[in-house]
């Protein structure tokens, strides 16, 4: 080619997003970001500490500017906010900002630098379109997007929160291995062809991990072969506005964009909604050694907790910074995000990452009533959204129960998953606190501001060992993260079953299997709002990796290979599910039904519990409205002996029938009760060894009528 013949083609690239009546004017200095208007794109961006700021104009994929406009103070600021209107600039092209402070006389606070490239915090989409786990040292700038897309009058489900079950999973690893059978694996797209997998499990919502923008390949470190190491799981955002380019199937940034909405309105459209789970407690710009993105170069002091005197960031979170999350800009920000996520992608909920975080002041300390977290709750678009914290942080901050909740957020109930864990291996002490887990935590959640579903109920979940694992490991097995065993949580409330790790001992295998089921019944028919790992219905194992988030391998990903046991576990699952929907007494939604609902304790004798030390066993009688009519009988044996327990007489003349018995084989350890007669028990019921049974009134109950005849081959059992 010409030089004349290349520069005519550099002109007609600039004119199709840069047209024939080109200019800048003052503009707006709202709404924050890049906006679209009529004949032009408007640009906003606060810093209070800058003294001069560009805005940098790009071509797709073009190393160079096309044009850098400095914005004078005396016309292209308003307050904190510097912006100006670019008339004849279309969708596509990429910007990004330069700033700098002169002079600077605390370059250890305000930490800019002119020759950095900063990324817009409100930008919708990057420059880079590279393929999942490939580096680059480019800086990534913002796209200009066009954000049309035909909802096809998508409306939010809006399920009640005390009627969901969340299954959190994520994005990637889902369908990531060869096994998963989809089209677009790791992909939005490899999601939606797992669609009917997940309705027919019969989950109400999914809890995806992380999918703002994230650099998967900030780890330097190797693992211990010399492999790479990935940031899986993608709790270090960069871009708070942007679906993770690298799980779209199409990563053209608006592409990425329609592929994430189709995702929302297709599990919409199946019944499910999404809930995100999001990190507003700390960035990827880590520590005073880590990169200048975009916070740290836009007006540090703002954007981060900042010790005055060193400059060092307060470290509440263990990622290196700690997020200034009650500044007001900052409080907008994260208000902005959540509006934009809920309106724009008609997202259902979020998931609080650190939520604790969200609490502390503009110094680091505890306030007692968090401006952000009221806001949050109060918010008229997030009215009807799902709200739920991990009331904790990485600085010993420890709020499950407490949390400041204005009778919206729930929360991560990590007293039930260490409850369940220690009563299910056999631990002395734990039949009281069991009790309160089953009956929906009203030591944590009670009074009148405070329902059964403010409990989000989990044994596992991303952090920490799968289902599988609690039953198969006593120790946690992280070597291959390159961290010598040091990550990860050291204390498991696991039992291995008498061997640590793989094994073809049958007996193990039986006893971890049924300790599963345990583990699975307590979970779902426990009053509060049920969460499912992902996999954990499959036996998914990582190997006794309790802190996986860099193993972007078969150690995350879910295997999707069918061996027997793992579609006996399935269809346990799926049944068990279909019990708790069938019971609204599992379902409670305030305090007032709660108190509707009577709640009768036995032991190995009706109405005589045994709350004792060395007690590993208990009976709960749950009954709706008058008398002991309805309802469900479970009983829940950690002992390593098998009991008897007699069981109370039911009015009119019923009798008890066996739902579930996880010590029987399949299909005998659970009947589905909506399309086969429950088999009839008599007088007392033999409890194995650490398993847990379920009775329902047999002349209907919760299985509904047509539950008066056996099942098939069923006898009476005394």
């Amino acid at each position: 080619m010409q030089q004349g013949e290349g520069s005519r083609a550099l002109d007609r690239r600039i004119l199709q997003v840069i047209g024939p009546d080109f200019e800048i004017s003052r503009g707006s200095p709202l709404p924050l970001g890049a906006t679209l208007e009529r004949g032009g794109i408007n640009f906003a961006v606060f810093s209070k500490h800058a003294t001069a700021v560009s805005l940098v104009l790009f071509l797709p994929g073009d190393p160079e500017p096309i044009a850098e406009f400095p914005l004078d103070p005396a016309h292209y600021r308003t307050g904190h906010i510097w912006h100006t209107f670019v008339s004849g600039l279309d969708p596509g092209v990429e910007y990004a900002y330069r700033m700098r402070r002169e002079p600077n006389e605390a370059p250890h606070l305000h930490r800019f630098d002119p020759n950095a490239l900063l990324q817009d915090p409100y930008g919708r989409a990057f420059s880079e379109d590279l393929p999942w786990g490939q580096r680059t040292a480019a800086p990534r700038r913002s796209r200009i997007l066009d954000t049309r897309f035909d909802w096809e009058h998508d409306q939010p489900l809006n399920t009640a929160l005390a009627d969901s079950i969340i299954y959190e999973l994520h994005a990637r690893g889902f369908t990531q291995h060869a096994s998963s059978g989809v089209a677009h694996p790791g992909t939005y797209r490899g999601l939606i062809e797992k669609i009917p997998y997940l309705k027919e499990l019969g989950i109400t919502a999914v809890e995806l991990m992380p999918v703002q923008e994230f650099e998967e390949c900030e780890i330097t470190r190797p693992s211990p072969q010399g492999a790479p190491l990935l940031n899986l799981w993608g709790f270090s955002p960069f871009g708070f506005f942007a679906p993770k380019a690298a799980y779209s199937s199409d990563r053209d940034p608006e592409a990425v964009v329609r592929e994430f909405k189709t995702l929302v309105k297709e599990f919409h459209r199946a019944g499910i909604e999404v809930i995100l789970d999001v990190v507003f407690n700390h960035t990827a710009e880590g520590d005073e050694t880590g990169p200048t993105l975009s916070f740290r170069g836009l007006d540090n002091l703002v954007y981060y907790i900042v010790d005055p005197a060193t400059g060092r960031y307060h470290n509440y979170t263990g990622c290196g910074n700690t997020v200034n999350c009650n500044h007001p800009v900052v409080r907008n920000f994260v208000l902005d995000c959540l509006h934009y996520w809920v309106t724009e992608m008609h997202v259902d909920g979020f998931r609080f990452d650190l939520a604790s975080v969200l609490g502390r002041g503009r110094d680091g300390t505890v306030l007692s009533n968090p401006p952000l977290i009221e806001r949050i709750a109060g918010d008229p678009v997030l009215a009807d959204t799902k709200l739920i914290a991990e009331a904790w942080d990485a600085a010993g901050l420890y709020q499950v129960g407490s949390f400041p909740a204005w009778e919206r957020w729930a929360e991560w109930n990590a007293r039930f998953r260490d409850d369940v864990r220690r009563f299910v291996r056999g631990d002395a002490g734990m039949t009281s606190a069991l009790a309160a887990r089953l009956c929906g935590s009203p030591d944590l959640y009670g009074g009148s501001r405070r329902h059964p579903y403010h409990s989000i109920n989990f044994v596992t979940c991303h952090d920490g060992f799968t289902l599988a694992d609690l039953v198969s490991y006593n120790e946690k097995h992280n070597e291959a993260n390159g961290e010598d065993n040091r990550d990860g949580a050291a204390e498991n409330w696991s039992w291995n079953c008498g061997h640590e790790g793989p094994t073809a001992d049958p007996e193990v295998l039986r006893l971890r299997r049924r300790q599963v089921k345990n583990l699975a019944v307590l979970l779902l028919l426990s009053a509060g709002v049920p969460m499912i790992l992902g996999g954990d219905e499959l036996g998914r194992t990582q190997q006794g990796n309790n802190n996986a988030y860099c193993q972007d391998n078969e150690v995350s990903w879910v295997n999707w290979e069918l061996e027997r046991w793992r579609r006996e576990l399935l269809r346990f699952f799926r049944l068990l599910i279909r019990f708790r929907k069938a019971d609204p007494l599992l379902r409670l939604r305030n305090g007032a039904e709660r108190n509707h609902v009577r709640i009768l304790w036995h032991g190995v004798k009706p109405g005589q519990p045994d709350w004792s030390w060395e007690s590993r066993s208990l009976a709960m009688q749950v009954c709706g409205g008058e008398g002991e009519a309805g309802g469900f009988y479970l009983i829940a044996n950690a002992y390593w002996e098998p009991l008897t327990f007699e069981l109370p007489k039911l009015p009119g003349g019923k009798r008890w029938g066996r739902v579930i018995d996880t010590a029987r084989e399949s299909p005998w350890d659970i009947l589905d009760v909506g399309a086969k007669a429950l088999a009839r028990v008599g007088a007392a019921y033999r409890v194995e060894e650490r398993s847990v049974v379920v009775l329902a009134p047999a002349g209907g109950g919760v299985g509904g009528p047509g539950n008066q005849g056996r099942t098939r081959g069923a006898e009476d059992e005394n």
